[in-house]
């Protein structure tokens, strides 16, 4: 943890996201520092986003930072599902490891 956030990276295609979470946070999650619902204007890119976060609301609120770059749209989602879903692990292994790797939140889509 370095300053008070987690820190990983998602990618899927070809977008990158670098994600930054923050423990014991509001629930807030800023892409590119717009709300989520004003970057990803699909409902369905703003669910895939945050599936990894909604799996586990019932156990902590974060704080989501994320910077993504290239690939469009679903591309970034993706990315920022699996970028959340690392820095989730490294908040608490053995709390979310096992619920993200049965929902297959922590494989790479490589294609």
């Amino acid at each position: 943890m370095q300053g008070g956030y987690y820190w990983s990276t998602g990618r899927r295609k070809t977008s990158v996201a670098r994600v930054r979470l923050k423990p014991n946070g509001s629930g807030h999650v800023h892409v590119n520092g717009r709300p989520l619902a004003e970057y990803f204007v699909r409902e369905m890119d703003q669910k895939r986003a945050t599936s990894a976060l909604r799996l586990n609301a019932d156990k902590q609120t974060f704080d989501v930072f994320v910077n993504v770059r290239g690939g469009g749209m679903a591309g970034q989602a993706g990315a920022v599902r699996l970028g959340i879903a690392r820095a989730l692990v490294k908040v608490d292994k053995d709390t979310y490891y096992s619920d993200l790797k049965d929902a297959g939140f922590l494989t790479r889509d490589s294609r």
